[in-house]
């Protein structure tokens, strides 16, 4: 066997791109933003107490609120008075219109019916569904939308909720009128 007297020589290296390092950045910008979307719902659920939804009080009246009556701006001139003294004399007012428009009972006589027109039922009963009960109250749906409500709320039947109870397994609620609605939803709860 012979043997090769050459100068070894060593391979050479490949020159590296300058776009590498960029390649490398945006790479890991996207192992750094995938990691962070895998994980944040975690830290979410974890951490409840900072992302969850947070019951705000409800008010039960409808008043105005109370504030001091402001000043009037601007005034009808006719609801003026005009003081200064005058010698002409005023023009008369419109004459009164002496026509009988409408009808009244005599109060001697009745029909017998005073109370029948508020036994009346109302028109059409408006039925609404429970859908789902939550941190002490209900959502439910009717024909014109869906409402959140709670023990005292107005119903959209006029009758007011009385309470928001767990039977079986199943919510339902109970109205003023005493009618009791179940939950739509499965028995969960």
């Amino acid at each position: 066997m012979q043997q090769d007297n050459d100068e070894e020589i060593k391979p050479s290296r490949t020159r590296r791109r300058s776009g590498s390092s960029s390649d490398r950045m945006l790479a890991g910008a996207g192992i750094l933003l995938a990691t962070a979307s895998a994980l944040f719902p975690w830290y979410v659920f974890f951490n409840e107490d900072k992302f969850g939804i947070r019951v705000e009080t409800m008010d039960h009246t409808r008043d105005l609120p109370d504030t001091p009556a402001r000043n009037v701006f601007s005034v009808s001139p006719l609801a003026m008075v005009d003081n200064t003294p005058s010698d002409t004399p005023k023009d008369p007012l419109d004459p009164t219109d002496n026509l009988t428009t409408a009808t009244v009972a005599s109060p001697d006589k009745t029909d017998g019916n005073e109370g029948a027109g508020l036994m009346q039922p109302l028109p059409g009963k408006n039925t609404f569904r429970l859908m789902h009960v939550a941190n002490g109250r209900a959502l439910i749906e009717d024909s014109k939308g869906m409402y959140m409500v709670r023990v005292g709320s107005i119903l959209p039947d006029n009758s007011r909720l009385a309470t928001i109870e767990q039977r079986g397994g199943r919510w339902v609620i109970i109205t003023s009128t005493g009618e009791v609605l179940n939950d739509q939803a499965s028995g969960s709860p």
